[in-house]
């Protein structure tokens, strides 16, 4: 079967980048969307010029512009969107309506996976302020998708390991504490940590099959289903050295919100449905949805001691 031409939309992005490199890896004719809001930020540049020598194909295009984002979406049959939606970056989420009226009237693309790439935002109806605007946005999206019958898949990728696994869960730094680590509540809780690579391989791999069109698929490996305490007891491991562990009730945690600037409260309240709630492994996959590790074994995904053992 002949492999979809794929655009990756923010692929300059954490994710995107790894996007591009995995379409184009299980050979996939991939084109990236270069934006002249780039401007002079030369990093970005050389990025897209780096997926250029490894055969990507750049196309210009701009949310400024409509008949250019248009043109774009002509040039192939799939669409991935990986612009941020995280609060501690960039948060472009409804920018993708205007993506949606792209493709809408470009009217060939066989399947749009909008910026997920996360918690399922369907299932966080109740979610805590002010953390539920990226969900309430994301469902915006879906349903601006929805209603225009675009076809689509939506990837809910749980936790990208590089924010949360080398911290053991701590909120507010990306690498491993030396002394003390803080549990939420017993530390029991099941959470789902995916490596970065992975949730882009598993991502391409939807594309083109037909068990996933219309459907969210969820990155569950089963290995990397863990809680906190169970992070904190492989880092031990690996370093042989005991962690001094404290507690901190939900009460106390929701708390530490006040007078934390915005996007920190929003971290509060996604790491309080994570780790408190258990969101990411408190449900059964029902029949609108595919577990990504079961559609595809053949993919030798990162454990988390594996993934540890460069921080040790």
């Amino acid at each position: 079967m002949e492999k979809s031409k794929v655009l990756v939309v923010g692929g300059t992005g954490y994710i995107g980048r790894r996007m591009v490199k995995a379409s184009l890896a299980q050979g996939h004719p991939t084109f990236v969307l270069q934006r002249p809001e780039i401007g002079l930020d030369i990093e970005k540049l050389q990025m897209l010029l780096s997926f250029k020598a490894k055969g990507a194909t750049l196309v210009e295009g701009s949310f400024a512009d409509h008949k250019s984002l248009v043109e774009a979406v002509k040039k192939v049959n799939v669409v991935i969107c990986t612009m941020s939606g995280s609060h501690s970056r960039s948060h472009n989420i409804l920018f993708q309506l205007k993506l949606v009226e792209a493709i809408k009237e470009a009217g060939n693309i066989k399947r749009f996976l909008p910026s997920e790439f996360g918690m399922d935002p369907a299932r966080m109806g109740d979610a805590l302020e002010p953390g539920r605007v990226t969900f309430d946005e994301k469902m915006i999206v879906r349903k601006a998708i929805e209603e225009a019958n675009i076809p689509h898949t939506y990837v809910s990728s749980n936790c990208f390991a590089g924010y949360f696994v080398p911290s053991l869960g701590q909120l507010g730094v990306l690498t491993p504490p030396k002394e003390k680590v803080c549990l939420y509540g017993d530390g029991n809780v099941k959470a789902v940590f995916v490596d970065e690579y992975d949730i882009a391989t598993y991502t391409i791999k939807t594309i083109d099959d037909p068990r996933t069109l219309n459907k969210t698929v969820y990155i569950r490996p089963p290995e990397n289903t863990l809680s906190q305490r169970q992070l904190v007891e492989i880092w031990e491991k690996l370093t042989g050295k005991k962690l001094d562990k404290f507690s901190i009730s939900k009460e106390d945690f929701l708390a530490s919100m006040e007078g934390k600037d915005f996007a920190l409260q929003v971290g509060v309240a996604h790491f309080y449905h994570i780790y408190y709630e258990g969101c990411l492994t408190n449900f059964e996959i029902g029949e609108e949805g595919e577990e990504a590790a079961t559609l595809y074994p053949e993919v030798n995904y990162k454990r988390m001691d594996e993934y540890l053992k460069l921080y040790v």
